[in-house]
Parts: C-alpha cells; sequence; structure tokens
C-alpha cells in the first residue's frame, strides 16, 4: 500500500506524488482509487484502481539518491542493435513499460550509440526509434533529477559520457 504524499514512479506517465486514496462510484460500482498527480505537469491527474493488481504493479516508489549514484556509476553496455524495426520495436516496447532504470539506460545509450552511427552516415534515426530515445529520457531523466536535486541535462550527459 503506497501512502499519501510518496512520490512514486507511475509506468511511462512518469515521478508522480501520491495525493491520495479516493472512492469513485462508476457504473455503479464503488471503487477505491489512489490519486497521482503527475510532478512534471501540475494540471494532470491519474486515477488508479487499487483492486487493480496490473496497474498497481506499474506504480513503484523512486529510487533513493544511492541507488540513482549505484546505477550512474556502473552504466551498463549498450549491447547489440537489432536491425529487424519491428522486432526492436517490440523490445523497446516492452523495456519502457517495464520502468526498470537500468534497461531504461540501456537503451537511451543504445539508441543515442546507434543515432551518431547513422548521423556519420548521413542518416537519421527512425521516427520510432527517436520516439522510444525521447521517452525512456524522459522517464530516467525525471527520476534520476528528482533524487539526486540536478538537472535533466546533467543526469542524460552521464549516462552518455
Amino acid at each position: 500500500m503506497f501512502c499519501t504524499g510518496q512520490t512514486v514512479l507511475y509506468g511511462s506517465n512518469g515521478v508522480c506524488m501520491i495525493d491520495g486514496v479516493t472512492e469513485k462510484r462508476i457504473g455503479g460500482c464503488k471503487m477505491e482509487y489512489y490519486v497521482l498527480k503527475p510532478v512534471s505537469t501540475g494540471t494532470s491527474t491519474l486515477f488508479v484502481p487499487v483492486s487493480n493488481q496490473q496497474l498497481v504493479g506499474k506504480i513503484r516508489c523512486v529510487l533513493t539518491a544511492e541507488e540513482a549514484e549505484k546505477i550512474l556509476n556502473n552504466l551498463p553496455e549498450c549491447g547489440e542493435w537489432n536491425d529487424n524495426k519491428l522486432e526492436r520495436s517490440e523490445s523497446f516496447k516492452s523495456i519502457i513499460s517495464s520502468g526498470d532504470s537500468v534497461e531504461l539506460i540501456r537503451l537511451i545509450r543504445l539508441i543515442s550509440f546507434h543515432e551518431r552511427q547513422q548521423v556519420k552516415k548521413g542518416k537519421r534515426l527512425y521516427l520510432s526509434d527517436e520516439r522510444f530515445l525521447k521517452e525512456a529520457e524522459k522517464m530516467i531523466c525525471e527520476e534520476f533529477s528528482i533524487v539526486l536535486n540536478t538537472t535533466r541535462e546533467s543526469v542524460l550527459s552521464r549516462i552518455l559520457n
């Protein structure tokens, strides 16, 4: 169970503050919902049914500063580029939905490395790869910048250098 005021990461929605638990009646059925307020956008509110384990499973506590530093000090290898666009897309989608910090950093490093290779050849990334890169950067940089009290640019610089 999560507590009001707790900072969490909710899937690809990014860092959220738990604003409380509320009851809502939908279709004659009363249910309890976690009320999440994304940190990056003060105007939106997310409602996650407390009883839906699949959705609640996408909520996790943000890393501690020590955990984030440990990850940044032991950056994972970026791995091999998959030339099959469909397989690559499915793999990237899976990583994004997992929310695993180490895998997201591996993804950022992999796509960024491939992008540099493409630029050398006078080419660009596929739009879908660009989107996965931006999504992974948003998720990681938002969480790490908050827990490390630094800028997104500083986090990204550490990941790529």
